[in-house]
């Protein structure tokens, strides 16, 4: 018989040192930050109503407050139109959902407040973005409004979504999301309606961008619009630009190479609306990339001088992952970039020392992947095609642009040459005609009109450039059309 008088187990109820702590965790054991559950593994995903699809996920004190008056019928919501919303108009929208104490509330925080309240009364809430999938396998799903870089209402992606649907990098992903529980900062992806415009289950037979077959260019875009659009016109005759062009743009300072790529982006929405066109302009001031977005059709993404080299590179990277997710589904898109040689200055910033360093500060190893984004320009066999028009920086001062420039000198299968001297003497456009071609133009040229470019270039073969274009634009002035002029050239 055990004589020890009963005393209290001191270790009742406390945890064993030799036992795991508990941890939420995601779908294979991966943690997701700031999430307590996988909405696909709750089987919300599969049906759409499975736990957590609807309801507050506020605790106790939002039960009890909706036990005490009970919520507002919620309705269908869309994240990306509330994103356009301006405040005054989120404050209208969130006094109908009856939330109060709201005047000194930011956008993200009056968006997050109203889809939380559109939760509670049992409502639908929609989301899209462009999908960036980080290193520990999960994604987020990043806004245009924001440039495709983080922001508060970014959507998460579990990584058990993107392994199922076979996700990758720059997909355009639509579906049902949900507000986020208690300890979570983002909204979750339920279901995948939508990716890029196409139904879930057809987008895995996409071929990939890699295993394309890449041709010379062999459509045109036409980029006469107008009579008194000279640029244009000039563009069309000296440097004609196919779909899956690979276009460089050399410029030195001040020789109007923003103003050309917007008339460019002009041109192309007019005569080609079916084409995606993006402007990515890089380590650019900001009252051009408003210049931008006002006057043209375009969709304008940024990275101004004032944001760091990480910003440069994660904005660059999305956008051409986009670009080609878009041509795996037969799309024509067109890029315009202003300037490679910032990209590239981005990327050596950011290249680890390799310890081979090029003459002007350039490693070695730093221009492989502004050379890739460049070189992804491509018509492709069967349908599909990347136009890549960006500009390359020369006559600045610095060697470092020099070299990049020779890096990428010849990669293009089409140059445009811009000269300062024409601008000295305010002639406009300022393009050097002997510096500046298409390689294979009769693939994208009529062959009478190809005889007749060919006469010109023969008449002013020699002319120096400022009378060389002086020529060519008074010659242009005087007729409504490339067609016409052309016709007037004897031979």
């Amino acid at each position: 018989m055990n004589d020890t008088p009963n005393k209290p187990n001191r270790n009742r109820g406390r945890r064993s040192r030799f036992r795991k702590p508990h941890r939420d965790k995601g779908v294979d054991g991966n943690i997701d930050p700031g999430f307590r559950d996988d909405p696909e593994e709750s089987g919300v995903e599969k049906n759409g109503n499975g736990p957590g699809e609807q309801g507050s996920g506020d605790g106790s004190h939002d039960a009890t407050q909706q036990e005490q008056t009970p919520p507002i019928p919620g309705r269908e919501l869309k994240l990306y139109e509330l994103q356009k919303l301006t405040v005054p108009q989120l404050i209208t929208l969130a006094s109908e959902f009856g939330l109060e104490d709201i005047g000194a509330l930011r956008k993200h925080e009056l968006i997050f407040d109203i889809l939380k309240a559109n939760a509670r009364g049992r409502g639908t809430m929609f989301g899209k973005g462009i999908l960036e999938i980080l290193p520990d396998g999960f994604g987020f799903l990043r806004s245009p409004l924001y440039n495709y870089l983080p922001c508060p209402e970014d959507i998460y992606v579990s990584p058990s979504q993107i392994r199922r649907f076979a996700l990758r990098t720059g997909d355009l992903v639509e579906g049902e999301i949900r507000s986020p529980k208690e300890k979570e900062r983002f909204f979750a992806l339920l279901k995948v309606d939508q990716i890029n415009h196409d139904k879930p289950d057809a987008y895995k037979n996409k071929i990939p961008f890699q295993d394309l077959t890449p041709l010379f260019p062999d459509e045109r875009f036409v980029l006469e619009i107008e009579p008194s659009e000279i640029s244009m016109r000039v563009m069309d005759i000296l440097t004609p630009v196919g779909k899956g062009q690979r276009g460089l743009i050399v410029a030195p300072p001040r020789t109007g190479k923003t103003v050309l790529m917007q008339k460019i982006a002009n041109s192309i929405s007019a005569n080609t609306p079916d084409a995606h066109l993006i402007v990515l302009l890089i380590d650019e001031r900001p009252e051009e990339v408003t210049d931008m977005q006002r006057n043209t059709k375009a969709e304008v993404l940024s990275s101004t001088f004032d944001e760091p080299p990480e910003r440069h590179v994660q904005v660059a990277e999305i956008v051409i992952e986009m670009a080609k997710r878009m041509v795996e589904c037969g799309k024509d898109v067109v890029i315009l970039l202003d300037s490679i040689t910032r990209l590239a200055r981005a990327y050596n910033t950011l290249q680890p020392h390799s310890g081979k360093i090029l003459s002007g500060g350039v490693d070695a190893n730093a221009l492989h992947k502004p050379k890739r984004f460049f070189g992804a320009a491509r018509n492709i066999e069967g349908g599909g095609s990347l136009t890549i028009m960006a500009t390359a920086l020369v006559d600045t001062g610095s060697r470092m642009d020099e070299v990049i420039f020779e890096e990428f000198k010849g990669t293009g299968n089409m140059e445009l040459g811009l000269d300062r001297n024409l601008v000295d003497k305010r002639i406009f456009p300022a393009i050097n005609i002997e510096r500046s071609g298409t390689r294979k133009e009769e693939l994208l040229l009529h062959p009478d009109e190809l005889s007749k470019i060919w006469i010109l270039r023969k008449a002013l073969n020699g002319v120096p450039a400022v009378e060389g274009m002086e020529l060519l634009i008074n010659k242009l002035k005087k007729t409504k059309s490339n067609i016409e002029f052309l016709m007037s050239l004897q031979g």
